[in-house]
């Protein structure tokens, strides 16, 4: 039970508590605000009146004031309006004090490298390389590895255009849902995981990983988010010499999957290649 929750059980019951008179009510606040560390009364006096008012005075001559009809209310009114003022300075003044630390952490593990980029953009390269260089094995998986997985037919999937756009439906959202929860708790459960990924939603793609990663009362992982650049030329290009993309989709994705997306580092592969780029992004990983 925290200050405030056990201050309004005082109010409530203050037979339990033995307050039966101002007096009462008094004395038990000058011990719980000492038990507390002055964390319910500090500044108390100069909230109800700056004056040179002693404890007495503020008690019996403000309340007063407030309600003029106090010296005839019964003990038990009066200790209600004392607990009732004290709530009130709380609820506007707030804790003066921060609250307790929370229990020290070792410094976090990165389980999980979000690279997020348009098509051609030379995520899966940067991949690649992130294994190879880094000295614990990761995994690697895509939105590729996802929609390889997928049947052929899938009732409101994913289309892809003739023109290179890209069209989700709520059934391909559905599955996409629970894979990425799948991804979360192989990370959780020890995996390191490097995600490729093309957010075509920009920010709210994010967001789905952010609710997936953070997981329904479990600890966050912790996660490098990390967006992978590069011009709408140079991967039309790099898209023309693959040859298994449909034409139009680099140039399309290169800037809108990166719209309104935090994060920790940007790397450009039209500047760098991949091998640097993964270089850069290791020297981030905890």
């Amino acid at each position: 039970m925290d200050i405030d929750d056990r201050l309004a059980d005082v109010r409530f019951r203050p037979a339990v508590y033995g307050i039966s008179t101002l007096r009462d009510a008094c004395v038990f606040l000058y011990g719980f605000n000492a038990a507390s560390e002055n964390r319910v009364l500090r500044g108390f006096q100069e909230w109800v009146d700056p004056g040179p008012l002693v404890w007495a005075s503020v008690v019996s001559g403000l309340l007063e004031k407030r309600d003029p009809s106090f010296s005839g209310l019964d003990d038990g009114a009066q200790v209600a309006a004392l607990f009732d003022l004290v709530a009130e300075f709380r609820a506007e003044r707030g804790d003066p004090l921060p609250a307790p630390p929370s229990p020290r952490r070792d410094r976090a593990a990165t389980r999980v490298i979000v690279l997020n980029g348009g098509s051609s953009s030379g995520k899966s390269a940067i991949a690649r390389s992130l294994q190879t260089v880094l000295p614990e094995p990761w995994l690697t998986l895509g939105v590729d590895t996802l929609i390889d997985a997928m049947p052929a037919s899938v009732d409101e999937g994913i289309d892809f255009a003739a023109d290179g756009g890209v069209s989700v439906g709520s059934g391909f959202r559905r599955l996409e849902e629970a894979w990425m929860t799948g991804v979360a708790a192989m990370a959780r459960a020890g995996a390191r995981v490097i995600i490729d990924d093309v957010f075509l939603g920009g920010a709210a793609s994010q967001q789905r990983w952010r609710a997936g990663l953070d997981g329904a009362g479990l600890d966050g992982l912790d996660v490098l988010w990390v967006g992978v650049r590069c011009d709408g030329a140079v991967a039309a290009a790099r898209e023309a010499a693959r040859g298994d993309r449909v034409v139009g989709m680099a140039e399309t994705q290169a800037e809108v999957v990166h719209r309104g997306v935090a994060y920790d580092l940007e790397v450009d592969t039209g500047v760098k290649d991949a091998l640097d780029c993964a270089r850069e992004i290791a020297a981030r990983i905890k």
